[in-house]
């Protein structure tokens, strides 16, 4: 029986991934360089280890990085403005609550970046947990940051649903034996996320209540 609902928050939560693409993108065509999607995947939901796109640039164009950096984060932060909630997030919020299940975040990111958000959304109060980049040695796609956040609920991998937007988190995920529902978002929706429970558009396409029946066969 489902008993938990473990969500991953950028992209997810709320679409900070795509905003950050364009954000690279503006600075790089500034420069006269490309990013073509397919690379910048390769960091999404995840660290820089494998692809750091400052670092990329600013070694093409001969620039220092802290100049890129600060240059991508001024696009990002005036994109952002404009940037809601996904549809569907809060009636999943209020629905999980209603039928008294348990809810945590497990995300890459730190904790400061994701709290003000939160709040200022005003879901804050609807997370009995928030695991993040801050208390674990590694990140997505390792699943240490869901086994955190089962072990917070006291649940098992089982008995809760992932919602994740990237490759990286639904490795994750999967990996710490949860049932993982993949919503995609703009720069996510082409990725090869093989073996997913159940796939969305977004969560307004289908009823968090009807979504728990499709992966247990049950009710909540």
């Amino acid at each position: 029986m489902i008993q938990a609902l473990v969500f991953d928050f950028d992209g997810l939560i709320i679409d900070t991934e795509t905003p950050w693409y364009y954000a690279f993108q503006q600075v790089y065509q500034r420069y006269g360089f490309e990013l073509p999607l397919s690379v910048y995947a390769q960091c999404i939901g995840t660290t820089f280890h494998d692809f750091n796109p400052y670092a990329n640039l600013a070694e093409q164009a001969g620039v220092d990085v802290e100049v890129i950096t600060r240059e991508c984060k001024t696009a990002h932060a005036a994109l952002m403005e404009r940037i809601e909630l996904r549809a569907g997030v809060q009636d999943y919020l209020k629905e999980a609550k209603r039928l008294n299940l348990k809810v945590g975040i497990a995300s890459s990111s730190e904790y400061a970046w994701i709290e003000p958000l939160l709040k200022k959304n005003d879901i804050f109060h609807y997370f009995d947990t928030i695991q993040t980049a801050d208390v674990v040695a590694k990140v997505k796609p390792d699943p240490e940051l869901y086994v955190k956040a089962l072990a917070a609920l006291e649940v098992e991998g089982s008995q809760a649903i992932s919602f994740e937007d990237s490759l990286n988190g639904f490795t994750a995920a999967k990996a710490a034996g949860l049932n993982c529902v993949v919503v995609p978002n703009e720069v996510t929706r082409h990725l090869p996320f093989a073996e997913h429970d159940l796939m969305l558009t977004s969560m307004s396409d289908m009823p968090l209540a009807e979504v728990i029946v499709k992966l247990s066969g049950s009710t909540a």
